[in-house]
């Protein structure tokens, strides 16, 4: 098997959530911005930097993923979805060709990352790091309160960070951490943490924005509106 330096790169696309708190009627990764769909938008920043791409989407819509990306310049393959976010990951790890050896894990609802930070996320696995995350720097003031909603303390805000995706990792890795399914984290970056693999940080970018409810579905389109 070639090194991460060479092989190629697949990215998996988290796709099974759904719309709740957006307010939406159908899964979130199939609500519109702008006239395409999250899925869509996401779909095309990774064929911009990955060879492969493995959609994990719900039961119910798995023929609408399939239209939704034929127009998408990569190789793709869509799966079923678990009921949580880890299990979708890995489900569609299992879906990804034994060629690849860097692995990008995206979620669909950051519709807008740059493909400058996918790029930085690839150089860094390249480059000797099993895992690798784009953050931001936290600008608010984090408090810590009681079970009364009380302030205990105030955080001190200078080692903190905002963890955005893709999320990128040596094959080998992940498929460590995805091992043992009793192992749970609300990210893979904190799955490879558990195993005590080094977890590096990049620069994230403010337009990676995870669109949860109307208000960032919004912004998200204002973003749109900017840099078209």
């Amino acid at each position: 098997m070639s090194n991460a330096a060479d092989g190629r790169v697949a990215a998996i696309i988290a796709a099974a959530g759904n719309g709740s708190r957006l307010g939406a009627d159908i899964p979130k990764a199939f609500v519109l911005l702008d006239g395409l769909s999250l899925l869509t938008r996401s779909a095309l920043v990774m064929s911009a930097v990955a060879d492969v791409i493995v959609v994990a989407a719900p039961q119910d819509h798995l023929a609408l993923a399939s239209e939704l990306l034929a127009e998408v310049d990569a190789e793709i393959h869509i799966v079923e979805g678990g009921a949580s976010r880890q299990e979708s990951v890995a489900l569609a790890l299992q879906g990804i060709p034994e060629d690849v050896d860097v692995v990008l894990v995206h979620d669909a609802a950051r519709a807008l990352v740059p493909i400058e930070v996918c790029a930085r996320v690839i150089d860094a696995v390249r480059a000797g790091n099993p895992a690798v995350i784009p953050v931001l720097p936290v600008v608010d003031t984090i408090n810590r309160v009681d079970a009364h909603g009380v302030v205990v303390d105030t955080v001190n805000r200078d080692n903190l960070r905002r963890v955005q995706t893709p999320q990128g990792f040596t094959r080998a890795a992940l498929m460590r951490a995805h091992r043992d399914s009793t192992h749970i984290a609300t990210d893979d970056a904190g799955l490879l943490s558990t195993l005590g693999i080094p977890v590096v940080t990049v620069a994230g970018d403010e337009r990676a924005i995870k669109i949860t409810t109307q208000t960032d579905l919004e912004t998200a389109t204002r973003f749109v509106k900017e840099h078209a």
